[in-house]
């Protein structure tokens, strides 16, 4: 029988991918009525890319992605505060791509329907219920839309990949809450812009309380004019959110004030802004960490499993994680049941930390202490509000915590 993986994202088509690759059979249903490129721009650390690279995807990720050199830090005043190189240009042996997520679907998706058959994605199915017993597992999905129609499938496992909204989750743990709100809202876009820095930086540059902007570029050579696909996110704290949906379109005049003299020597932030094809917002939010993932033969991954505040660059990676471990137990293992509950005590542990990490010091905490040092005023060097030895232990106590340190990558395939 089948392994069935609900939901067609990054962490679930990765895993159907992996198991299929390992001779087991999968089936993905997803809610959507097709697999189209949706959402903007998310990073693929070195972790999570020797995955793909693993999976021979290198090429068709390099082909669309843009390969980043460096990280860079400014404070809100453009002013120059940390970099660091990044992926094959830190001496890693996998790049750090950064990539429109569409672009990373449509490549997991076409290369598994290209080695399983069409017939193994099945669209317009959204879950309502798991069940299992007799040494399965099933899944009940309404079809299209219609609660009146549903399908119940049958298989050895169930895996919940259905996203931060997972009803798989909800139904493991009835009394689990919504999404917790960080106090910092979103918005998110993509525009038509020419290279700056070195054409491969990822920047992130202000702080919170008086906004913050992470900008990098997705494309690359878009149009004649040599024009790169620059993704940005505006990052405010405030208490003022809304739902969940990251397809909630946003409106330029709710931040625009907060960046208008972002004019840096190497970009114009605000011109880039409003140059944006379209604006998505969305509150940054996460949840607590389970106690428990796997039940029987169900069990979650990725968002369903440990959503995180995407302020490590990490949740896809995490994701991907995720799947490797779980393939991994689910081909050293024939009992089901047990190949579940070894995944959960390998990567249980291992993401709660990174939720927790993300809400307190992921990589930007370097940019907090900046602006605490500093004032939020402008400074005549950096070394008199910060040394350099700080920012990069903060920088490389994340990498640690995320298991992309080139040490954990030297040991245990998976952190």
């Amino acid at each position: 029988m089948d392994v069935i993986i609900v939901g067609a994202g990054i962490g679930g088509l990765t895993l159907a991918l992996m198991l299929h690759r390992r001779g087991i059979s999968t089936r993905v249903y997803e809610s959507a009525n097709e697999i189209r490129p949706i959402g903007v721009g998310i990073s693929i650390l070195p972790h999570a890319s020797r995955e793909l690279c693993e999976l021979g995807l290198r090429d068709a990720l390099a082909a669309v992605a843009v390969t980043a050199q460096e990280s860079c830090f400014f404070n809100r005043f453009g002013q120059f505060v940390y970099k660091e190189p990044v992926g094959t240009y830190a001496g890693y042996e996998w790049p750090q791509f950064q990539i429109h997520r569409g672009d990373l679907q449509q490549i997991l998706y076409r290369t598994y329907v290209a080695e399983a058959g069409a017939g193994r994605v099945v669209t317009g199915r959204r879950c309502v219920r798991v069940d299992q017993g007799d040494g399965k597992a099933s899944a009940t999905f309404t079809i299209g839309g219609r609660d009146d129609d549903t399908e119940t499938v049958e298989g050895i496992a169930v895996i919940g990949a259905d996203g931060i909204h997972s009803q798989v989750r909800k139904q493991l743990h009835p009394g689990d809450g919504g999404p917790i709100y960080s106090g910092v809202n979103m918005w998110r876009g993509v525009t038509r812009w020419k290279p700056y820095l070195t054409g491969a930086s990822y920047v992130r540059a202000g702080w919170l309380t008086h906004g913050k902007m992470v900008i990098y570029p997705i494309r690359n050579n878009i149009d004649a004019e040599g024009n790169q696909l620059i993704n940005w996110v505006a990052e405010v704290e405030t208490p003022d959110h809304d739902r969940q949906d990251w397809n909630k379109q946003g409106r330029i005049e709710d931040f625009i004030g907060y960046f208008d003299d972002w004019h840096f020597d190497f970009l114009d932030v605000p011109a880039l802004i409003r140059a944006a094809d379209s604006i998505l917002e969305y509150p940054m939010v996460d949840k607590d960490p389970l106690d428990r993932w796997s039940f029987g033969r169900i069990t979650l991954l990725g968002d369903a499993a440990h959503p995180m505040y995407p302020r490590g660059s990490n949740g896809a990676g995490q994701a991907i994680l995720d799947a490797r471990a779980l393939a991994d137990a689910l081909a050293d293992n024939a009992d089901a049941e047990a190949a579940l509950k070894l995944y959960e005590d390998k990567r249980l542990a291992a993401t709660a930390q990174v939720v927790r990490t993300n809400r307190t010091t992921p990589p930007d905490a370097i940019l907090r202490e900046v602006y605490l040092r500093s004032g939020d005023k402008p400074f005549d060097r950096i070394e008199d509000v910060i040394s350099a030895e700080e920012l990069a232990a903060i920088t490389n106590s994340y990498k640690k915590v995320a298991g992309y340190d080139k040490q954990s990558l030297a040991g245990q395939r998976v952190a």
